[in-house]
């Protein structure tokens, strides 16, 4: 038997995507941030490894809702920065996606969690130093949301999985 690649919709919007997504606009994100948030997936091509909706929903609002002092970490420069690495990095980083996720335990918010834990603690000492203050922030973003889907995932094997994915990285 094997297993077919999750597709998901690209992400099909929901209301609080909108809601989100309006909030990040309605901030003065510079472009190569904006580029950083949504087109992550393409400078990451992956095949069968994919993001919730749950998560990546909860994680929009985290980052819809950062402090002034989060906000002012996502500058131009170091996002360009992030985006450099990851489109020179993506394929490689991709294909350990895909792997980790394949290897992983069902259920796919579990697949989700170790794939991408296990692959940004694998290439987390290779970002660039201009990032390394927007990683801070990325950690407490990751660790809120994972906090939050601890206690309000519907499946419970999703919130063990998010449970232990609170430490991070």
């Amino acid at each position: 038997m094997t297993s077919q690649a999750q597709t998901p919709p690209e992400h099909a919007v929901d209301a609080s995507q909108l809601t989100a997504a309006s909030r990040l606009q309605a901030a003065p994100l510079p472009p190569s941030c904006q580029e950083a948030i949504f087109k992550t997936k393409e400078k990451f091509p992956t095949t069968r490894y994919t993001v919730p909706d749950e998560p990546w929903n909860a994680a929009l609002n985290a980052v819809a809702n950062l402090s002034e002092e989060d906000q002012a970490l996502l500058t131009e420069s170091a996002c360009a920065t992030w985006n450099t690495w990851a489109v020179r990095n993506g394929a490689a980083v991709a294909t350990e996606l895909d792997n980790r996720y394949r290897n992983a335990a069902a259920p796919a918010c579990n697949k989700w969690t170790v794939a991408t834990l296990a692959t940004i603690r694998n290439h987390v000492s290779e970002v660039p130093a201009e990032y390394k203050p927007q990683e801070e922030a990325a950690k407490r973003i990751w660790k809120e949301v994972m906090t939050k889907l601890s206690t309000t995932a519907a499946d419970p094997a999703c919130r063990t999985a998010y449970t232990k994915a609170q430490a991070g990285w």
